[in-house]
């Protein structure tokens, strides 16, 4: 006889969990019991949008669900922001919710919700475990959804009553799926159709990569000459350095490469939904009016002609898809296409000035060109992204966290994540001081787990994306973009960790030298020009062009 906790951990260690991330809570008692001796290691954050973050950055890494425990009520609805990053990020992830006793449903009582309508939409699936005996057969499908098709996040309700009860039920095994089998005559299928292309573009993204994967697309595009694009903060699925390597598709991208998706007579799509941000809000492609012949190749099939009508569409495994075609070659007459595509991302790579003692785009120049192949970059949503997105080359698969739901304050615990999954690695978090401060109370998370992040706070006083938009739209209006901010050095330090102000761009390498040698959790802020705001435009040109027009 176990009770419902035990049951539940036994089948986790069944699942292969190794870690699991949490807000403790008086409604999942018996499940951290049940933690306690499971040799399951349990990262306890200190705000549930924090651990969401933290398990859908593990699920990002590992392929495999991350696994959060959060309580009823104001538990759950502060983990939702990180259960939609796992939903439009196509991330693996299971969400464990404490809940009300069984008997005291439908009164309102203290903290109940109804999570089936409340992640309804939200979650690939949710439901509640009503009956003890079937805590294994629910489990067991959550990890199937969570993985299968196309990954995403699963929230089980657990009564508090089921938890704490007994009951002589058997583990069930991890399941074991057989993906769709890729066949000789749909990797022909695509070839032929490359065959008969003058302007084809390469579109990468989407879950289910790996560092072989990367390495075989790398191979089909030297195969058959192709120019690669990848899809917003997916620049890992190839060797930025590679010379077919075009550059992303994301926001703020180069237009040159949105023009060439315009110009396109082919796109072949791996793994990506391509949706509104890299068609520019569906302004480079319209999916109400003929575009150029769409080769879609995606593991679930209901996304295949969801939004776009393709030409050919595969429900397949990418990784399979991508390794059949690394075997394939071909002579097709766009070689000029090919080098000045590479062309224009080369020229994209050379930064503007900006304005101020500190330069966002020269540290992130010199991060690309002294941080280690392996190191993981982080960050959340803002301006400052952007300069990673332009100026920061990825090389390896697996060092690229960010939301593709461009949600807010997910930098920081991903890197404490990732920290924690790879402590030989270099972690950096780039973070906009908005950004950081939505979740910079997990530093108590990193030091008492042993987390050791560097968070580089661009401190520009501002919600800089905010206010770019405001000035473009209501010039010199100022509303609600402002910050007053905390001295984010001694913050850092105040929390057991090392932080540092940088104030001219020449004391940053030194800086950043002590940050990784403290061993600990570190904080490097960035005082730049109020005047700083994209990568191309400062505050007052944006301001003045907006006031011309």
């Amino acid at each position: 006889m176990r009770h419902g906790g035990q049951i539940l951990v036994d089948q986790l260690v069944a699942q292969g969990v190794t870690r699991v991330f949490s807000v403790p809570g008086e409604s999942f008692l018996a499940a951290l019991d049940g933690l306690r001796d499971s040799g399951i290691s349990n990262v306890v954050c200190r705000q549930e949008g924090g651990a969401a973050m933290m398990a859908e950055a593990q699920g990002k890494m590992t392929g495999k669900p991350g696994v959060l425990f959060v309580t009823r009520g104001p538990g759950a609805t502060n983990a939702s922001a990180g259960i939609h990053i796992a939903k439009q990020d196509s991330t693996p992830m299971v969400v464990f919710v404490g809940q009300i006793a069984r008997a005291h449903r439908d009164r309102e009582a203290f903290q109940e919700m109804d999570y089936r309508a409340v992640f309804g939409t939200m979650a690939k699936w949710a439901a509640e475990v009503d009956q003890i005996e079937r805590l294994p057969e629910y489990i067991s499908r959550a990890f199937h959804v969570a993985c299968s098709g196309r990954p995403g996040p699963v929230v089980l309700a657990l009564p508090e009553d089921m938890l704490s009860s007994h009951a002589e039920v058997a583990d069930l095994p991890a399941p074991a799926p057989q993906p769709l089998a890729v066949s000789d005559a749909q990797i022909a299928a695509i070839t032929a159709a490359l065959q008969t292309a003058q302007r084809p573009l390469v579109i990468a993204g989407g879950p289910g990569w790996s560092q072989a994967t990367a390495d075989a697309l790398a191979r089909f595009a030297e195969g058959w000459n192709l120019p690669v694009a990848v899809t917003f903060r997916r620049q890992d699925r190839m060797n930025n350095d590679h010379p077919h390597f075009a550059g992303d598709l994301g926001v703020g991208m180069n237009p040159k490469l949105g023009q060439r998706l315009a110009q396109a007579d082919l796109l072949l799509v791996l793994g990506a939904r391509l949706g509104d941000i890299a068609t520019n809000g569906y302004e480079i492609l319209d999916p109400t009016r003929p575009g150029p012949r769409i080769l879609h190749i995606h593991a679930d099939p209901d996304e295949l002609g969801r939004v776009f009508h393709p030409a050919l569409a595969i429900a397949a495994p990418t990784a399979d898809v991508v390794a059949a075609l690394a075997g394939t070659s071909g002579d097709g007459g766009w070689a000029e296409w090919t080098t000045q595509a590479r062309a224009e991302y080369e020229a994209w790579q050379q930064p503007t000035e900006t304005p101020g003692a500190v330069k966002l785009e020269q540290v992130i120049a010199w991060l690309a060109g002294n941080l280690r192949h392996d190191s993981i970059i982080t960050n959340g949503a803002g301006n400052y992204a952007a300069f990673l997105h332009r100026y920061y080359r990825f090389q390896r698969f697996g060092t690229q966290l960010a939301p593709t739901s461009g949600s807010m304050g997910y930098g920081f615990p991903a890197s404490v994540a990732a920290s924690l999954q790879h402590p030989d690695r270099t972690v950096v978090c780039m973070a906009g001081d908005g950004c950081f401060q939505m979740t910079c109370n997990e530093m108590s998370t990193a030091v008492q787990h042993g987390a050791k992040p560097i968070v580089i706070v661009a401190n520009n006083g501002r919600y800089g994306t905010i206010r770019m938009h405001q000035e473009r739209h209501f010039p010199g209006r100022t509303s609600g973009t402002d910050l007053a901010n905390p001295d984010f050095a001694a913050l850092a330090r105040a929390y057991g960790g090392h932080g540092e102000t940088v104030t001219d761009q020449a004391e940053f390498a030194a800086a950043f030298g002590r940050a990784q040698a403290s061993g600990t959790v570190a904080v490097i802020e960035l005082k730049l020009d109020p005047d700083m705001l994209t990568t191309g435009q400062t505050l007052s040109q944006i301001r003045a062009a907006s006031q011309k027009s």
